[in-house]
């Protein structure tokens, strides 16, 4: 699976973003089975964003994932510390062997993988930084911005048009996710979106 793919695979738009120390976290609240929509005047509890401890995850995939990630972080003994790529890498991999165990993930994808995946792709704010999860279990840390979903490609476009413009990281999410539900299908409003001060500035290489 090529990366346009394993983006459109997942129906729905989560973005972070970080500027002026502050990073925000956000996603629209649209489901959808097939072509039936399911908007948040239907839905009671159709959050895409689970905080546990000092960490936001937004995640797109199958609906399930809210449950099983829900579960997962709350029965740790303790909330992790996820302030680095190892340390989000180290609990990726203890969630993955839940998903299989206890939550019937299947993790076949492609035949040429090296790695089983966790079918699902998150990011995540905490005031460490902002921090990408791949299916593979992958991890990059973002000094602006990034988006996954199905409606990534617009959202991304968007926050490069506007993130030397707009002083406010919680402003530039916005475009990002308007612009992804006016183009994409699997992303609507209305936009849930979360913010907290970082306690490291550094952003693009610059204090």
């Amino acid at each position: 699976m090529n990366i346009d793919q394993e983006m459109e695979a997942y129906m729905s738009s989560i973005v972070v973003v970080r500027k002026n120390g502050i990073g925000v976290i956000g996603a629209d609240t649209l489901s959808k089975f097939g072509a039936m929509k399911q908007s948040r005047e239907l839905i009671r509890d159709n959050t895409k964003i689970i905080k546990f401890g000092e960490n936001y995850m937004a995640y797109v995939g199958d609906c399930a994932f809210g449950h099983t990630l829900r579960l997962f972080f709350s029965n740790l003994k303790s909330s992790p510390t996820l302030n680095n790529t190892d340390k989000i890498f180290e609990i990726s991999c203890k969630l993955h062997k839940k998903l299989k165990e206890d939550y019937y993930l299947r993790p076949e994808e492609d035949d040429d993988d090296d790695f089983e995946s966790s079918r699902f792709e998150s990011l995540i704010l905490n005031k460490y930084g902002i921090f990408g999860l791949y299916t593979l279990r992958s991890i990059d840390e973002y000094t602006k911005f990034f988006s996954f979903g199905s409606g990534s490609k617009y959202a991304l476009g968007a926050m490069q048009t506007v993130y030397d413009l707009y002083e406010s990281a919680e402003d530039i999410a916005k475009v990002g996710l308007e612009a992804a539900a006016y183009f994409d299908d699997g992303t609507g409003e209305p936009f849930e979106i979360y913010k907290l001060e970082l306690i490291n500035i550094r952003e693009g290489g610059n204090i």
